[in-house]
């Protein structure tokens, strides 16, 4: 199955749906990766924070996918500002890769200190560690704030998104600086027994949350949802079969409006 991918300002193409693994640990993280992979996910995303990276690390090394097949994703602690390569260090160790694809700064350090720890981002994705470097949970003007001083502007933010929280000036401020918008918790944030999804599932033969995910990637917004169940996660990855209309797309944008 294609899944589409959006280029970065470095290293490889992003795919648009990926699998997320918040709040999956032990072995629960391990074979929820082995199903992702075997049901043909090649974006992962993990976080030092959810203490899951050996376990995603083991199960790629044993899938048998190809590691450059793969976009791998973690995030740096904003409570780990001043130990940037100690903990890219590790979780390359854990991930049991040379690199990851993406490396973010998970919130807004305190007291100021995002500039300092993204000017490190920048060079330890100059000394190869990370092919690209992000932010997450930032706003606009914290990120201008990092672009001003340091020159580099990041190349994705992951916020909490989905439909009702569509917000089109918010996405095009991103685009506008070259960046990638990656959506989080799509379904937390959606009431998925909506008539205006459940009405655009039934025509489609398909369940709400597929609306939800193929309105992501039409609008070419990442999204990284997450699931322990092998049945749900294959589901979840079976969005090419179908595509939302226009006035499809526009009836879901609107519940951003509600």
């Amino acid at each position: 199955m294609s899944i589409p991918a959006l280029a970065l300002r470095s290293g490889p193409a992003m795919p648009v749906l990926g699998f997320g693994t918040w709040q999956i640990r032990g072995e629960s993280a391990y074979q929820a990766v082995r199903h992702a992979l075997d049901a043909g996910y090649r974006h992962i995303d993990t976080a030092t924070m959810y203490g899951n990276e050996a376990e995603v690390g083991r199960a790629l090394a044993d899938s048998g996918v190809p590691r450059d097949e793969v976009f791998v994703t973690t995030k740096l602690p904003p409570e780990r500002a001043g130990r940037e390569r100690a903990t890219l260090t590790e979780s390359l160790r854990q991930l049991r890769v040379d690199a990851v694809d993406l490396w973010l700064i998970h919130w807004p350090p305190s007291r100021g200190r995002s500039v300092r720890v993204w000017q490190e981002f920048v060079d330890l994705r100059d000394a190869g560690l990370a092919r690209a470097i992000g932010v997450s949970n930032f706003d606009l003007d914290e990120i201008d704030e990092l672009t001003k001083a340091t020159g580099e502007t990041p190349a994705v933010n992951q916020i909490r998104f989905g439909p009702t929280l569509w917000d089109p000036a918010l996405v095009e401020g991103h685009r506008a600086r070259g960046m990638v918008v990656e959506g989080y918790s799509p379904f937390k944030t959606t009431n998925l027994h909506d008539p205006v999804l459940t009405q655009i599932a039934a025509l489609h033969g398909v369940d709400a949350a597929r609306v939800v995910l193929r309105w992501h990637v039409q609008h070419e917004i990442v999204v990284i949802p997450k699931s322990k169940t092998a049945a749900r996660i294959a589901t979840n990855f079976d969005i090419s079969g179908f595509e939302l209309t226009p006035d499809e797309m526009r009836s879901i944008d609107g519940l951003g409006r509600r």
